[in-house]
Parts: structure tokens; C-alpha cells; sequence
């Protein structure tokens, strides 16, 4: 089995990498940061030196890098883990506007990209899996991280609408979604935001992920208090949510 996992060199995706190494998945590691994936391939050949790692240093916020890596990997892929994304922090009208494009590029189009051509070839042959990285996020409006937040409700709603998709056809090709919560990653200090919220470590949601991966689960949820929210969500008018939201969330500023 080989899984391709996005956004690889630190926090979710590699602890996920390292997870999948450890249930022997040969590995395909994406990431801009060679050196940490290269950490990464020597620290798990140090541990599973069986394990088949393949190192690629890539953009993915330019889309036709995106394509080059499903040609690369056409049809030799179980598991696509859409790990790659960031966000950014402030009032949307004060955001730049060149870094929420390069957002919108790798958390929404790459993503798309990703999950259409890996899902042709695993329709084709009826068989593989797709986990997609969204967030508790969402399903939340999101004042103060506007953009990161409709990013991640966009990843939800495509994966809800391909998973019934595939229900329909009856395919053996299966979809997920991860929700967490706050996770003490690198991507608090990119998004120059810290949380309320305690975060959990990312080794605990990798494992956590994995588990419910492996059983097929939809919905991958780490923690009890981030599955009290997303209910809570469902019932709790968008304006009071919002309210709630913002107070969720600060900047370090």
C-alpha cells in the first residue's frame, strides 16, 4: 500500500506520515521544506527501515505542479492524505491580499485538483482511499480568519458531495474528512493567531486519524470538547456561532 500525503514536513501531515509508516504504507512526502522531509525519511527509515519513502519538493499553491504530481503517480496511489494548507489572521479588508490567494491556492484548488485526478484513477480501478484536512473551522463562520475558514467549509461540502457520489455508483473507493480543532502545529505561528481553545498535539490527532481511517469513518473528529462544538454548531444560530467565534480566536498582535 502507498499513501501520498501533502504538507508532510511538519505537524498533521507528518505525524500522519509517520502513523501510516508504522501500519506499512510506503510513503510519497510532498512538501516546499526538503530538508524537513528529509528529516522525516531518516527518522522513519532510523525506526521501519522497510518502509519505501519518496521525497518531493513542490508548490502546490501553483497549480500545475499539482498536475505533475498526479502524472508522476497516476494509478499508483492507495491513500491521497490533502494535508497541504495555511491561514492567515485579521479583519478581512486588512489581510493581504496576495497571501489569502495563495491560500485560496493551496487549501481550496490544490485540494480540488488533487481529489479529482486521484479519484478518476481509484474509480477506475475501485479501490483506494481519500482523507481531505478540513477543520472544525468548517462549519463555523470564522470573523478574524475569514478566508482560512470558507477554505475549509469548501473542503467539507466536496467531500460530502463526492462521498454520496460514490455511495450511489456503490464504489469501493471510500472518502474522509479530518475536523480537528486548535493542534499545536507550525500553523499558529504562520496564521499569527493563538487559540483559547487548548490544542492537542498533532501526534494525538495522527493517531487518532489513522484509527478511524483505517475503519472508513467519514467524519474524523479528535476531541471530546471540538465534537461538542461541532453539535453545538448545528444548533446555534450562524449569528450567535460567529459571536462565538470571534472570541474563540485572537491575534498575537
Amino acid at each position: 500500500m502507498r499513501a501520498l500525503i501533502t504538507g508532510a514536513s511538519s505537524g498533521i501531515g507528518r505525524d500522519i506520515a509517520r502513523e501510516l509508516a508504522s501500519k506499512s504504507y510506503d510513503l510519497v512526502i510532498v512538501a516546499r521544506n526538503i530538508e524537513r522531509l528529509n528529516e522525516l525519511k531518516h527518522d522513519i527509515n532510523s525506526k521501519a527501515g522497510n518502509i519505501k519513502i519518496e521525497v518531493i519538493q513542490m508548490d502546490l499553491s501553483i497549480h500545475e505542479n499539482c498536475i505533475k504530481l498526479h502524472e508522476q503517480y497516476k494509478g499508483k496511489i492507495d491513500l491521497l492524505i490533502n494535508n497541504a494548507g495555511f491561514g492567515t489572521c485579521g479583519e478581512f479588508d486588512k489581510v493581504d491580499l496576495e497571501k489569502e490567494l495563495q491560500l485560496i491556492n493551496t487549501n481550496i484548488t490544490a485540494l480540488h485538483i488533487l481529489t479529482k485526478l486521484f479519484l478518476q484513477d481509484m474509480k477506475e480501478r475501485n479501490d483506494g482511499q481519500i482523507l481531505n484536512v478540513a477543520s472544525i473551522a468548517g462549519f463555523l463562520p470564522g470573523p478574524l480568519m475569514s478566508t482560512y475558514y470558507a477554505s475549509k467549509a469548501y473542503v467539507v461540502r466536496l467531500s460530502q458531495g463526492i462521498r454520496e457520489e460514490l455511495r450511489r455508483a456503490k464504489s469501493n473507493v471510500k472518502i474522509s474528512i479530518l475536523c480537528p480543532g486548535p493542534v499545536e502545529t507550525n500553523f499558529n505561528k504562520v496564521a499569527n493567531v493563538h487559540f483559547s481553545a487548548k490544542p492537542l498535539s498533532s501526534e494525538y490527532v495522527a493517531k487518532y486519524t489513522v484509527k478511524r481511517l483505517l475503519k472508513k469513518k467519514f467524519y474524523i473528529v479528535p476531541g471530546t470538547e471540538i465534537k461538542m462544538l461541532r453539535y453545538l454548531c448545528k444548533i446555534t444560530p450562524d449569528t450567535i456561532v460567529a459571536r462565538f467565534a470571534y472570541k474563540m480566536q485572537h491575534s498575537k498582535r
